[in-house]
C-alpha cells in the first residue's frame, strides 16, 4: 500500500515536471517548451519523403505564413506531383470554429482547409505528412520513426513522456505543430491597423478611405468582418463562412498535369470545395472566407491562385459581371448579390488595397 501511494506520487511529480517545461517560456524566442517543440517540428525537412519539405514550406512567416514560393499550388515532395489548391495561411488558424451550420444565418461556418473538411489543428497538422502530393509518408510509423532520430525528440520526452506507441507518438508530434499555431509568434497581431486600433499611430487619408471603402461600397465587410473575435478579442477579417465567387478555373494549375492516380480528370477537374466534403451539391464551388490578416503577403489569391496580386482579384470582386472573364469554375451556386458590379472607381480600388496592406503584421509604430 505504502509503495502503491509511492509510485503515484512520483509519477504525480513526472506529470507537474512535465507540465513545468511545457509552459516554461524560453527567454529567445517566447515560446514555451511546447511551442518551441512544435516549431521544430514545423520547420523540419527532414520529415517528408523524400526529405526536403517541411510545414514551413508552404506556411512560412516571410510570405504571412503562406508558401515560401508563393506558387499557385505548391509542390509536394516528389517532384512533379502538386497540389490542387492554392496553399492558405496558417497564421491566425486557432481561431476558427468546427465546420457546423449556423441556423439563423442558414450557411455553414467555420472548418479547417478550404473545403472544412477538419475541424482542429491537431488534425489538420496530421493530413499533409501522408499525402502523396504534399510530405509524401507512407504512414504515421513512417513519420514517427523520423522523429525517434531526431534531436528534438529528447524534447519531446520531456514534454510528454515516453510515447507507448507509433500512434501515440504521433498525437504528440500533431499536438506540438497545433500548440505552435496557437502561439504568439503565429497569432501575434502586430499589424498597422491594430497599432491604429490601440491609438499608436494614425491611419493616411488613403488607407482611411480603404477602410471606409471596405465597409461600405466594396461590401467587403459583408464576410471580411471587422467585429471582434470573440475568443481572440481582435478582428480576424473573416466570419469563417463559405463563398463562390465565380473564380473560374485556373488554366496555369499545375496540378493539371500531375499524372494519375493523382488526379484522373487532367485539365476537366472541376474544385467543388465544402460541396465535396459534405456531399452536398448545394454547396459545390464554395470556398471558406480567409482570413485577411497579411494578405499582401500571400500571393496568388483564390483558392485555385487565378489572380497574380491583390490589384487583380479586388478589380475582379469590383467588375466581375461587368467585363470579360472565363466562366466561373462551377457556376450554379456563385454569389451575385455582393460582388461583380460595385462601381468602384480605380482610386477607389487602389485605397482599398493600401487599407489591406495594413493588415500586415511586423508593423513598427513610430
Amino acid at each position: 500500500m505504502h509503495s502503491f501511494r509511492k509510485t503515484k506520487q512520483i509519477t504525480g511529480m513526472m506529470v507537474c515536471v512535465a507540465l513545468l517545461f511545457a509552459c516554461q517560456l524560453d527567454k529567445h524566442t517566447g515560446l514555451s517548451e511546447k511551442e518551441l517543440l512544435g516549431k521544430k517540428i514545423f520547420f523540419d525537412e527532414n520529415l517528408s519523403e523524400p526529405v526536403g519539405e517541411s510545414c514551413a514550406t508552404c506556411h512560412t512567416a516571410e510570405k504571412g505564413f503562406a508558401d515560401i514560393y508563393s506558387r499557385i499550388t505548391s509542390e509536394g515532395a516528389v517532384k512533379g506531383r502538386f497540389s490542387n489548391r492554392n496553399s492558405m495561411t496558417s497564421a491566425y488558424t486557432c481561431y476558427i470554429p468546427p465546420l457546423h451550420y449556423n441556423e439563423e444565418d442558414e450557411t455553414y461556418v467555420g472548418g479547417l482547409f478550404w473545403d472544412g473538411r477538419v475541424n482542429t489543428l491537431e488534425e489538420q497538422a496530421a493530413q499533409p505528412f501522408t499525402n502523396p502530393l504534399e510530405m509524401g509518408n507512407h504512414d504515421n510509423v513512417m513519420v514517427a520513426g523520423k522523429v525517434r532520430r531526431a534531436g528534438y525528440y529528447r524534447d519531446l520526452v520531456r514534454i510528454y513522456g515516453e510515447p507507448a506507441s507509433d500512434d501515440s507518438l504521433f498525437s504528440c508530434i500533431t499536438n506540438a505543430i497545433a500548440a505552435y499555431e496557437r502561439s504568439a509568434e503565429m497569432n501575434p497581431f502586430s499589424s498597422k491597423y491594430d497599432a491604429w486600433q490601440a491609438g499608436k499611430c494614425e491611419l493616411t487619408t488613403q488607407e482611411q478611405q480603404g477602410l471606409e471603402l471596405f465597409k461600405e461600397k466594396g461590401l467587403c465587410a459583408e464576410c471580411h468582418i471587422l467585429e471582434p473575435d470573440e475568443r481572440a478579442g481582435k478582428v480576424l477579417f473573416t466570419d469563417h463562412t463559405y463563398d463562390n465567387l465565380g473564380i473560374p478555373s485556373n488554366p496555369d494549375n499545375p496540378f493539371f498535369a500531375t499524372p494519375f492516380p493523382y488526379n484522373s480528370c487532367g485539365r476537366d477537374t472541376v474544385d467543388l470545395g465544402l460541396g465535396s466534403t459534405l456531399r452536398n451539391s448545394t454547396e459545390a464551388g464554395k470556398f471558406r472566407v480567409p482570413t485577411l490578416r497579411n494578405i499582401a503577403l500571400t500571393a496568388p489569391y483564390g483558392h485555385n491562385g487565378y489572380f497574380d496580386t491583390l490589384e487583380e482579384i479586388i478589380h475582379f470582386y469590383n467588375v466581375r459581371d461587368v467585363e470579360e472573364y472565363p466562366q466561373p469554375e462551377f457556376a450554379a451556386t456563385v454569389n451575385k448579390e455582393e460582388l461583380g458590379n460595385l462601381g468602384l472607381t480605380q482610386d477607389e480600388e487602389a485605397a482599398i488595397i493600401a487599407f489591406l496592406s495594413t493588415l500586415t503584421d511586423g508593423y513598427q509604430a513610430d
